[in-house]
């Protein structure tokens, strides 16, 4: 591991109190990188770094910008496989898994390299007063970007290339579990031409402190935030001390609703990418399967043959489908979902046991009649266990599936597209997808409602985001 200190200012650098933490190995519990760990005085220097370097870069002209994120995407494509090798050591995922998020990452740069130059604004006439109301998009400030463990390269890059895009400077705080990844990617940046301090990277153990201290520092004007919705709900109780700008993307209890009519092989194909993907380690992961009861035996059989199917390993060898969980407490809290599931009444199809030996794995799960009372129907599971559930009424679905303080994703498979749609619609769901597993999309607006977050990442408005909207009133 090549890069394992602080990065500020285009400089790596060990730390005020040269303090560190190790980083593991998922699928052996193994020591890959002893990291340096941020503290506040390192936080002022990013700050200050950061200031510096964003007053060049706002008055630069945005096809300036954008060739610099366009030269990103070109180099970290070139590169897909050192990053996925790195997310899969770090992360656990497997190399399939990782590979696309390699790919998937990267595609942000390229996405917002082509938003930059469309900052549009406008000029109207106002209809009372006569004048002009001229409106127009500026950098908001200095960004604090907070991603988590679970897509340490995409989390990162969905807010790195708006905020550059916008021109603004940020400082990024990378997840304990996972911040290797992202230490790998400044050289390339730095090569691409982004200027030194404009984009710092501080991997710290005190992350509640060091990312307060930042929110507290008047220079600070966005609070990026992905993660869990009891760390959003404390980040916008300090982000209010400030005014900051929050955009937050927050958790989830997807449904995955599969009506009489939907094409089997569409809605197993689609389940298992909306269950499987990441190996359930994300926020837009299916939670809760309903299965209409006149398709539930088939559908049930079909997901738990492609479930036991999925080959579980280290996810270095290519052979390997599913790899270990990021750690021991997650590996242990989905452990608990299944065993609460169980002991209220669900029936195991297939998986349940955790393996002897070294490493967080967790083998691919199917539970049928799940009950409402499983404490895995009423919070993320966050790993590769599937709950299926059965209906019967349309209005009872969508009643069951909108049923949480969740708002993240949805997910909807019919061949009647007119039923379809209004169900669609009914949901109260910042995203659905209608017979499709995957809604991840650089093009597209990602987010929730409810508390699932607040704003978007992705498509034109993730780059709005990182900025203000002036308006000034003219007379000529």
């Amino acid at each position: 591991m090549e890069h394992t200190d602080l990065y500020i200012n285009g400089e790596w650098r060990e730390g005020a109190d040269k303090t560190r933490f190790d980083v593991l190995n998922p699928a052996t519990e193994e020591v890959l990188a002893s990291v340096a760990s941020a503290e506040l005085a390192d936080a002022d220097a990013a700050l200050d770094a950061a200031e510096a370097a964003m007053k060049d870069w706002a008055a630069r002209t945005p096809r300036e910008r954008s060739e610099v994120l366009r030269k990103a995407w070109e180099l970290m494509t070139a590169r897909l496989d050192y990053f996925a090798n790195l997310i899969t050591l770090e992360n656990g995922k497997a190399g399939v898994d990782a590979k696309g998020e390699a790919t998937y990452a990267a595609e942000f740069f390229r996405w917002f390299a082509e938003e930059a130059v469309r900052a549009d604004g406008l000029i109207t006439h106002a209809p009372a007063s006569g004048a002009r109301i001229i409106v127009q998009h500026k950098p908001a400030g200095l960004a604090v970007l907070v991603t988590p463990w679970n897509y340490p390269a995409a989390m990162g890059t969905r807010k790195i290339a708006p905020a550059l895009a916008a021109g603004c400077g940020v400082i990024i705080k990378p997840a304990s579990e996972t911040p290797l990844t992202m230490l790998a990617l400044m050289p390339l940046l730095e090569e691409a031409g982004v200027p030194a301090g404009l984009v710092n990277v501080l991997p710290s153990r005190r992350t509640g402190a060091l990312v307060d201290h930042l929110m507290h520092d008047p220079r600070v004007r966005v609070i990026s935030f992905t993660g869990s919705t009891g760390v959003g709900r404390k980040l916008l109780k300090g982000a209010a001390d400030q005014v900051l700008k929050p955009a937050m993307e927050l958790g989830g209890n997807a449904p995955c609703i599969v009506f009489e009519d939907a094409d089997m092989d569409t809605a197993i194909e689609g389940t298992m990418l909306a269950k499987m993907r990441n190996l359930g380690e994300a926020c837009t992961a299916a939670n809760r399967i309903y299965v209409h009861e006149a398709v539930a035996e088939e559908f049930t059989r079909r997901l738990t043959e492609r479930m036991e199917a999925l080959k579980v390993g280290d996810g270095t060898d290519p052979s390997v489908d599913v790899g270990p969980l990021v750690n021991a407490d997650t590996r242990d809290k989905v452990a608990e979902f299944v065993s609460d599931a169980l002991a209220k009444g669900a029936k195991l199809e297939c998986g349940g046991v955790v393996p002897n030996g070294k490493g967080f794995f967790y083998p691919p799960t199917v539970l049928s009649n799940v009950p409402e009372t499983a404490d895995c129907v009423q919070d993320e599971i966050f790993g590769p266990v599937a709950a299926i559930q059965t209906f019967t009424d349309q209005e009872d679905v969508i009643a069951r599936a909108n049923d949480t303080e969740y708002g993240l994703v949805a997910y909807v498979f019919s061949e009647d597209m007119k039923r379809a749609i209004q169900v669609c619609e009914r949901l109260e769901y910042g995203m659905v997808g209608l017979n499709r597993g995957l809604v991840s999309d650089p093009a597209a607006p990602f987010g929730g409602v409810k508390q699932s977050g607040l704003g978007r990442e992705g498509g034109h408005e993730g780059m709005l985001e990182f900025m203000e909207t002036q308006y000034i009133s003219a007379s000529w």
